[in-house]
């Protein structure tokens, strides 16, 4: 973890907060990166290697999306609230509050990935560089890709997985235990979880709200208002430099991240090899290196 000063402060967003956190000055040389996290309906707790990002010359924000963690929840709000041009405007509130809309760099991991390119094909003016972190271009591609993972798994596993999907019995213990099996291969394989990561995990069972409405019960099983997203279509209006980072036995495999490569015209794709969802975790020496080396390229 980085040692430099940290202020943590909520900007206000309507009439509901958004929780922030500031590592470093924002006033320093360098663009400041902002890091989007995933769910929808995670907190930013498990993106907390990357405050290693942060230097005497540049800051790191993190935040927690409004109706996660820190910021007001809402557990009463239903599907025609939690929607993409929500966590859109939040995000422009949150740049705008922090007074760093004229330069910066974005990294959104999962959904924060898929938030990072609906930011990124508006062409915001202060965007200087794109990073899209184990993100699908669309959900389709997602859940097609999803059913070949399970596919591939052990098939008394799968089993249970398919039989308590068709009888509605997706809280059965042997149904989460079969679903734990897939996240150790494929979301974050440092077993025992890391505690940044059971920090999120803690958030989400108080409210999984968010998680619930937009994406599903877990995962794989992706039946949310999210479910017909696709940015593929758009990708041609991303105008700045793209890094891509995957892992080898990532859930957003290759084919769900290979529309970005196509369609975006400044684009690099660096994949972890030792890694799945979760390479600033899995292999974190190098994530910092190659997103800190890419940040520092496309400063001007």
């Amino acid at each position: 973890m980085s040692t430099l000063e940290q202020h943590e402060d909520v900007a206000a967003f309507g009439a509901y907060n958004t929780w922030y956190r500031v590592s470093g000055n924002l006033s320093s040389a360098r663009a400041p990166l902002i890091v989007v996290h995933g769910g929808p309906g995670c907190t930013h707790d498990y993106l907390d290697n990357l405050v290693a990002l942060s230097s005497a010359d540049r800051a790191v924000v993190h935040y927690d999306q409004l109706g996660a963690g820190r910021s007001t929840r809402l557990p009463e709000k239903g599907a025609d609230f939690w929607t993409v041009e929500l966590f859109l405007a939040e995000l422009d509130n949150l740049l705008a509050h922090l007074g760093i809309s004229n330069h910066y760099h974005l990294l959104g991991q999962s959904w924060g990935g898929m938030l990072g390119a609906e930011h990124a094909v508006r062409r915001p003016a202060g965007l200087a560089s794109l990073i899209l972190s184990n993100s699908p271009a669309s959900m389709k591609l997602w859940s097609s890709e999803a059913r070949i993972l399970r596919s591939q798994m052990d098939p008394r596993v799968a089993d249970i997985l398919d039989r308590h999907e068709a009888a509605g019995t997706i809280s059965d213990p042997a149904y989460l235990e079969a679903t734990q099996i897939y996240y150790d291969e494929h979301v974050c394989r440092v077993i025992p979880n890391p505690p940044e990561l059971l920090r999120t995990m803690q958030y989400m069972q108080q409210d999984s709200t968010v998680y619930n409405v937009m994406n599903g019960p877990n995962e794989f099983y992706c039946v949310g208002t999210l479910r017909h997203w696709s940015i593929i279509e758009r990708l041609d209006a991303i105008n700045v430099s793209t890094l891509l980072i995957s892992g080898r036995f990532d859930e957003a495999t290759p084919p769900t991240m290979q529309p970005f490569y196509d369609g975006i015209d400044d684009v690099r794709w660096e994949i972890f090899e030792s890694s799945s969802h979760m390479p600033f975790i899995e292999e974190k020496d190098r994530f910092i290196a190659v997103v800190d080396e890419f940040l520092r390229a496309h400063d001007d």
